[in-house]
């Protein structure tokens, strides 16, 4: 009779990305594509939240009322919205969200109405001038389904998936912009900081 552990593999597997994968989402010579869908993602945000924290789009054109001076007004009108929609046999907002919304988001609304708007304008700064472009993108994407579970359908779709593909791209999506010399200088948590790591072996060779 085979036990658990006589079943398991002796050593982990590491399954290769194929090619394609690679050359997508890790090869600096198709960053320019990365390039042209941060910067529709970073203008859609950057506007967004310029709308919200100003009441003007970003040409000047009056757009309803600024968050910041409403008087949580405008909140307090998007979650009703929300909460509304969450009625009937197929509601657009589900029922545990509708909660979330009541009880943890309606009594902090003054704070949203400053989270949001500044929250949005800084993932849309972050990605077009493309620093930290993996981790604006990935709290831009959080917005946008907390958007969808709320249900708000606008561009938030559209928005959510072409993130995921930032997400995937960060060694190269942020490559023509601040990233190209921030994340050698960052690294990673399992790498520590590329370029001092680059300058290490540079002097190991010297000594050679």
């Amino acid at each position: 009779m085979y036990t658990f552990q006589k079943v398991q593999p002796k050593s982990a597997m590491n399954i290769p990305a194929s090619p394609v994968v690679r050359f997508l989402f890790s090869d600096t010579r198709v960053a320019w594509l990365w390039l042209l869908v941060r910067l529709y993602v970073g203008y859609q945000w950057i506007s967004a939240g310029w709308e919200k924290l100003t009441g003007y789009t970003l040409f000047g054109q009056p757009e309803g009322t600024s968050w910041l001076t409403s008087g949580d007004a405008a909140m307090h009108g998007f979650i009703q919205g929300a909460l509304k929609n969450a009625a009937g046999a197929h509601p657009a907002v589900q029922s545990w969200y509708a909660w979330f919304l009541e009880h943890a988001v309606l009594p902090n609304a003054h704070v949203f109405s400053y989270v949001i708007p500044f929250g949005e304008f800084l993932v849309g700064l972050g990605l077009i001038v493309g620093a930290l472009t993996g981790i604006a993108a990935f709290f831009g994407f959080f917005m946008n389904l907390n958007f969808l579970l709320a249900g708000a359908v606008s561009v938030n779709p559209v928005l959510a998936v072409l993130s995921v593909f930032l997400i995937l791209a960060w060694r190269i999506a942020g490559y023509y912009g601040v990233d190209r010399y921030l994340l050698p200088l960052l690294g990673t948590p399992w790498t520590g900081s590329l370029a001092q790591r680059k300058e290490a072996r540079a002097v190991e060779k010297s000594k050679a």
